[in-house]
């Protein structure tokens, strides 16, 4: 399964999922793309590179493939439960880019709750109790065999 044997597991999900195009492609699962044609569309990639992108990311167990639902003899790419488990990556790196890359009153898009209509709240780390942690009052821990 990883693509390399560091025990780091940021190492490990940055040589998956660290592409510029496989978390693009992710991102756009989210926003509703299923077919080759729609992440094509969407990103402006090459064939190339989209075919090679989408079966490591499907080989990796990120998305499924499966026949098109309109019956068609398309396939569409779905994203599995490991995929889905992507969401808060794609939503963390969202609100970093809100935050920093943007100049005041540019616009940009927003994620919102479709219940309730408003943005999503800030993502931050939390303790087992509910504490807001950050890097300072956080450590890491090697786990031995």
């Amino acid at each position: 399964m990883p693509l390399n044997t560091q025990p780091c597991p940021v190492a490990r999900s940055v040589d998956l999922i660290g592409d510029r195009w496989a978390l693009l492609i992710v991102r756009d699962a989210f926003d509703g793309a299923r077919r080759f044609g729609d992440f094509q569309r969407g990103l402006g990639v090459a064939r190339n590179i989209l075919t090679d992108r989408l079966r490591k990311l499907v080989e990796a167990g990120i998305f499924a493939t499966q026949p098109a639902s309109d019956g068609t003899a398309y396939q569409e790419y779905v994203l599995t439960k490991r995929g889905e488990s992507l969401f808060p990556v794609v939503v963390a790196l969202r609100q970093w880019g809100e935050q920093h890359l943007f100049a005041p009153n540019e616009p940009h898009s927003v994620l919102i709750d479709s219940q309730s209509g408003e943005a999503i709240a800030p993502m931050q780390p939390q303790a087992a109790d509910g504490r807001v942690l950050s890097a300072a009052n956080t450590q890491v821990r090697k786990l031995q065999p």
